[in-house]
């Protein structure tokens, strides 16, 4: 398991700039493991996060068929696979409906039961409500924004996911902010910080050089290729 130390430095980088790292140290993984799509960031002032993932999967626009002792009880277990160990987690939760977000399974409630269990966040293409009454600091990335929560209900949990094109098991490390969301390898997390470093050093040549009033296609050149021609 990642140490809180790591988490602590994962912290410090945006969810693009992970992105870039990830390229460097598991360059198989430039083409698939964060969203692909946009996302409603309900808190895009918010600091980014990191957790486990804890999974889900839920329906809307038809009530559940369970009666409501069995309804109850799932929504029990489902909590009950929220609240596991280890802290701290992101929800990631995929609406199922034909039209996600029909009704809306975060709000007001949600947003603080979560938090009280752990949860950092929420990663979901279904949709959020109540959004002057969320959890203090819960960071929300939704497909939409909606009034309803209709007939929501979830339908199994604990299992693998898919949220706007990012694949996401029970317990992977998920990095997330205003851009949204990327699935961490634990095998390569400690190398990130050192790969972001490298990558901001190289960075920053390009961008103070452009800034420069002799800056011209010929310095861009010798930059990138390492040589110059005279």
């Amino acid at each position: 398991m990642t140490t809180p130390e790591l988490l602590e430095a994962l912290r410090a980088f945006d969810t693009p700039t992970l992105c870039n790292a990830l390229e460097r140290v598991a360059p198989q993984r430039t083409g698939y493991g964060y969203t692909t799509r946009p996302l409603v960031c309900v808190r895009p002032e918010l600091s980014p996060i990191v957790g486990y993932a804890r999974t889900a999967t839920i329906r809307a626009v038809q009530p559940s068929q369970r009666d409501a002792s069995a309804e109850r009880e799932a929504r029990l277990a489902y909590y009950a696979s929220v609240a596991v160990a280890p802290h701290p987690t992101i929800t990631v939760v995929e609406d199922l409906d034909p039209a996600p977000g029909f009704g809306a399974w975060w709000g007001e409630v949600h947003t603080h039961l979560h938090q009280g269990l752990g949860s950092l966040g929420v990663v979901t293409n279904g949709s959020v409500r109540d959004l002057d009454q969320l959890a203090e600091g819960f960071q929300v990335l939704a497909g939409n924004v909606g009034p309803s929560h209709a007939f929501v209900h979830p339908v199994a949990w604990g299992i693998p996911v898919t949220v706007h094109g990012m694949h996401v098991r029970p317990g992977d490390l998920v990095h997330a902010d205003r851009h949204g969301a990327v699935v961490i390898p634990e095998a390569v997390a400690a190398n990130l910080p050192d790969a972001v470093a490298s990558i901001v050093k190289s960075e920053s040549v390009l961008i103070e050089a452009s800034k420069k009033s002799d800056f011209d296609f010929e310095t861009l050149r010798s930059l990138i290729t390492g040589r110059r021609d005279h």
